[in-house]
């Protein structure tokens, strides 16, 4: 007999039939003698609704009584589960966050998870019922209801694992698992059924959003193995775990692109010590995140320098307002932006043992007419950031020089 934790998604539980279906599926893990526990996201749209009522009600509402009023959400999928359950003859037990003693940061609207109670959890599974928690949610030390952001129930889900050492924790979406790249712009696009950690993080920060990338570092602190796959068929998904040889031999996993990113540049920078991080800090201290960074000096002008960075797509207009103004002070020549970008990204922990990725990526763009404007690498990752209208190109192109859609 195996502890199995379940995270199911909104779009999963978006109906009650489709709720009464993710009953029946627990029912038979139940009867095939495991301990179940389930985690619930709120219905597909609820969460979005509840934030327009909060928004007709105040243009900026406060963030506490917005967690008060989002969390609602989980609290009726969970409810609607084990009446479910209960119907089919199955006892079926719900806890919220608090209930289930999930304590957070009071960080509201992107709390983390500082720690796990699970004797209430553990009871219950021993008296033998089936156990849903609310996803999304837990409580700060002041007793006040928190939020963890999207995709929190995921994190929910691999937390809960982590603390009651379950057997297996399984995110069931509607995917059939983690792709080499998005089968939506490229039909050759193939499944992948074991993928590191580390790679998993990449893909998920570089816009991959089959996984929250907190629940995947969580499970990589924890060593928590998931698997991805879909809530609908017992077909088998996308294992997330420790990198083995295996995964060395494959030079590339997979390919992601992130469309939701802007460049700004600030041209003849005085070259001077210091510079670099006064730029940054102007940009860090109004809470908005820089990714890549390239800094060129002109052999032409050695006294100057060009410093370009990208940001959140979102944040844009706030950061050129922002270096506008410190360009001026700094005696810089002017500032560039431009948000019609895209980055595009090779992912592979083979990589680290592999020679000539960085020639062969640069060689598929170039055969494509694609010009790169920025690049950055790391151990597993490299990318090109480009014109945002050669994206598809671009990654239906790199799929097929690395041989993506072949079979392992």
């Amino acid at each position: 007999m195996a502890l199995i934790v379940q995270k199911y998604g909104g779009t999963s539980v978006g109906s009650l039939d489709l709720i009464r279906q993710v009953a029946a599926r627990i029912i038979r893990e139940k009867v095939a003698g495991h301990d179940m526990l389930v985690v619930l996201s709120a219905m597909a749209g609820e969460t979005d609704r509840l934030l327009g009522m909060a928004r007709s009600m105040s243009p900026d509402p406060d963030p506490r009584e917005v967690d008060v009023l989002i969390s609602t959400g989980e609290q009726i999928s969970v409810a609607l589960f084990c009446l479910a359950c209960q119907s089919q003859g199955y006892e079926a037990r719900s806890l919220l966050g608090f209930q289930a003693k999930i304590r957070t940061n009071n960080l509201h609207g992107q709390s983390r998870i500082v720690g796990i109670d699970a004797t209430r959890i553990r009871d219950q599974l021993d008296r033998g019922l089936i156990v849903a928690v609310a996803g999304f949610q837990g409580l700060d030390e002041m007793g006040d209801i928190t939020t963890l952001g999207r995709g929190g129930s995921d994190t929910t889900a691999v937390a809960l694992a982590a603390a009651l050492e379950a057997d297996r924790c399984e995110i069931l979406t509607d995917v059939n698992g983690v792709y080499t790249t998005d089968p939506n712009i490229c039909p050759k696009a193939r499944k992948i059924e074991h993928i590191s950690y580390e790679e998993m993080l990449e893909m998920a920060s570089l816009g991959a959003k089959v996984m929250d990338i907190r629940s995947v570092e969580f499970a990589m602190k924890y060593g928590v193995k998931i698997h991805v796959r879909h809530s609908q068929t017992d077909e088998p998904g996308t294992i997330i775990s420790e990198e083995d040889e295996e995964m060395e031999d494959r030079v590339v996993s997979g390919v992601a692109y992130n469309k939701n990113e802007a460049r700004i540049t600030i041209v003849k920078v005085p070259d001077q010590p210091g510079m670099a991080a006064r730029i940054l800090k102007t940009v860090s201290d109004a809470n908005i995140v820089v990714d890549m960074i390239i800094q060129n000096t002109s052999a032409g002008d050695p006294g100057h320098t060009d410093f370009s960075f990208t940001v959140p797509l979102l944040d844009f207009e706030k950061a050129m307002t922002l270096v506008t103004r410190l360009a001026e002070e700094i005696g810089a020549e002017r500032v560039l932006g431009d948000d019609a970008i895209a980055k595009v990204s090779l992912i592979g922990v083979g990589m680290r043992s592999h020679a000539g990725v960085a020639t062969k990526m640069f060689a598929a763009l170039a055969s494509e007419g694609i010009n790169i404007r920025m690049i950055s690498t790391s151990e597993i990752k490299i990318s090109c950031v480009i014109a945002e209208k050669y994206t598809e190109l671009a990654v239906r192109a790199l799929h097929s020089a690395f041989e993506l859609d072949r079979e392992e």
